[in-house]
């Protein structure tokens, strides 16, 4: 079955999620992690991109951006694996591909799912059971959005900004959407979502982005086809 094309837009949120290659780890220490962020901050400037969430895990990252342009999003995806990807090649001495080969990512319609987003995203070391709180782990964008924590590459989105007049404001608003768990219908919308490469929205978001593009999208099932039933 020949792959989806991937959908990038300018001004649309997108989330993209790149994988270790076999879903082996790609960060084996904190000063990998800080490399990553590091050259993430410098590609997201040379891209003119905005970045609301991320989180980096062991074997692969969240990213929540939108870009300016639309062809800035494998310019930063190409700039910023091959720097990371010579560090780690270099420090451990080893050779070849870190990445799977191919990134995934969803467009995202801000009103109705780039909060949900940003939760999936700020969310994913909790559903892993590497902590209890999403403040725990330093390596999101979490403590930044719900906490006010200093993050020079994160810039909130309009919908961000809509939660209050102020930032203590926004954060309490934002921590109070993390009291809940996220529902596991959105979960596995979002999960189809980027695993298909596929928009994530209503019918009017899907309609919009298929008369831009050109190319009309609609999610495939969960799972193998089923077989019909046999003829009586």
């Amino acid at each position: 079955m020949p792959r989806r094309t991937r959908l990038h837009l300018s001004n649309v949120p997108l989330h993209l999620v790149q994988r270790g290659h076999n879903r082996e780890p790609c960060f084996f220490c904190d000063d990998d992690y800080h490399a990553y962020l590091g050259w993430l901050g410098d590609a997201l400037a040379d891209t003119d991109t905005a970045l609301h969430a991320y989180v980096l895990m062991t074997n692969h990252v969240h990213l929540l951006f939108t870009p300016r342009h639309a062809d800035a999003v494998p310019k930063l995806t190409m700039s910023l694996g091959r720097r990371y990807v010579q560090y780690i090649n270099r420090r451990y001495g080893r050779t070849g591909t870190l990445w799977d080969s191919r990134y995934k990512s969803s467009l995202v319609q801000t009103e109705t799912y780039l909060l949900t987003c940003q939760r999936y995203i700020e969310l994913n070391p909790v559903r892993a059971r590497m902590v209890s709180d999403p403040a725990q782990y330093r390596w999101s964008s979490y403590r930044h959005n719900g906490l006010g924590e200093p993050n020079p590459r994160v810039t909130p989105h309009d919908i961000y900004q809509a939660l209050g007049p102020t930032a203590t404001a926004r954060q309490h608003h934002y921590r109070e959407l993390f009291r809940h768990a996220l529902a596991q219908d959105a979960i596995d919308d979002i999960r189809l979502a980027f695993n298909q490469n596929q928009p994530i929205g209503d019918t009017t978001f899907l309609d919009k982005n298929a008369s831009v593009t050109g190319i009309s999208r609609q999610p495939r099932p969960r799972g193998r086809p089923r077989k019909p039933p046999d003829s009586p």
